[in-house]
């Protein structure tokens, strides 16, 4: 089942529609680890690969013409999955991937304890804060639409669904923060 964020709309008539997924449950998922590194093998579990399997299932009916990814390997592995039954063209792209937490490998919850005293700006041990993670794949976003790209699925990441459903709705980062998007649940995002 697909979840709509806005009505039906095409590059035709100046609009743009793509359907996005979160990757499928990771190993880390399951530890509660920060990965951002995509050198690090971090994969499905056989449950995210079920996910990704009943994913392709229900994006069967949409007319996706490419597939771009995060290049962690959890994401590719999701769209690889999702791919072996769309047959569509593949692509990675760095501006899909999840956000440089600068917390690789350890616990989420301390990711987020050290940016809590500013969410949005706060950058840790190297990394990146959410607002230029934002600014990152808003402007991934931005040229597609401006290249009338349409009907592409986008297979990424939690903290990257927040943003494109920002993009698609016009809303600003705080508005989005702390959002939650299940692994491998179709979403569609339509902008004017």
């Amino acid at each position: 089942r697909l979840h709509r964020v806005e009505r039906e709309t095409s590059a035709a008539s100046g609009r743009c529609r793509h359907s996005a997924l979160r990757h499928g449950q990771s190993t880390y998922n399951l530890q509660k680890l920060c990965n951002d590194d995509p050198r690090k093998p971090v994969k499905l579990t056989p449950l995210g690969e079920m996910q990704a399997v009943n994913a392709a299932e229900a994006l069967r009916g949409e007319r996706l013409v490419k597939i771009y990814s995060s290049p962690l390997p959890r994401a590719v592995q999701t769209a690889e999955v999702v791919n072996a039954s769309l047959q569509l063209p593949f692509e990675t792209h760095p501006a899909l991937a999840d956000i440089r937490s600068g917390f690789d490998g350890r616990p989420v919850v301390d990711y987020l304890a050290a940016i809590s005293h500013d969410p949005l700006h706060a950058k840790v041990n190297g990394g990146e804060s959410i607002l230029e993670q934002f600014k990152r794949v808003s402007g991934f976003l931005d040229d597609l639409y401006s290249g009338g790209a349409t009907n592409l699925l986008l297979v990424a990441h939690e903290e990257t669904m927040r943003v494109f459903k920002a993009w698609a709705e016009e809303l600003n980062a705080e508005e989005v923060i702390g959002l939650a998007f299940a692994n491998c649940q179709p979403y569609v995002f339509e902008k004017q």
